[in-house]
């Protein structure tokens, strides 16, 4: 075995409602307005219930990816997808984002076992996909015990949803906040 999974899940219909569902518990936590970015690790082994980065699916990154890059389109935010470890938990994301955001560009294309399935889904399902080694998103989704937490604002909030597991993985959101800053005497906005 190569790590890689030729198994067609009969149950992807039941991840993508997982998956829609969090998108939703999170952004009615997060708030998130049109432009901002919504970062997501992702296993498809751990989905499989298999070790991560054991058993990577590509149906079911594309699967993932597919209900995630259309749920952030209607709302307006930009999805970046984290590569696995391989890629040093590179980015991918629209070019248009990176260039908004003045992210530097590297040279660098995720593949199963080297970036992971949700990676490569994003990679080839984007309009002109790049890649980046970091962004500072505004809240993010970490399916399978992925450590997205490196790409989140330097003040993280967990949100805690409803539906914990996309198949077999773990799920942990966080959205973000401004950092206070200032003594007793200082006045913050809601």
């Amino acid at each position: 075995m190569n790590g890689i999974s030729e198994e067609l899940f009969l149950h992807i219909e039941e991840i993508q409602a997982q998956t829609a569902a969090v998108f939703e518990e999170l952004m009615e936590a997060a708030r998130l307005e049109e432009g901002d970015i919504l970062v997501v690790g992702c296993s498809s082994s751990e989905v499989a219930s298999h070790g991560i980065g054991s058993y990577s699916s590509a149906e079911i990154g594309q699967a993932i990816f597919e209900v995630l890059q259309e749920a952030c389109r209607e709302r307006g935010i930009y999805l970046a997808a984290q590569c696995c470890e391989h890629l040093n938990r590179a980015l991918i994301i629209e070019k248009q984002v990176a260039k908004a955001y003045g992210l530097p560009m590297v040279n660098v294309r995720p593949q199963l076992k080297a970036g992971g399935s949700f990676a490569t889904a994003a990679w080839y399902g984007m309009e002109e996909a790049v890649a980046v080694e970091q962004i500072q998103a505004h809240a993010g989704i970490d399916i399978g015990d992925t450590l997205i937490g490196m790409h989140l604002r330097p003040v993280a909030v967990p949100v805690r949803v409803q539906t914990g597991q996309i198949g077999g993985a773990h799920v942990v959101c966080a959205r973000t906040r401004l950092k206070y800053i200032g003594g007793e005497r200082a006045a913050y906005c809601e």
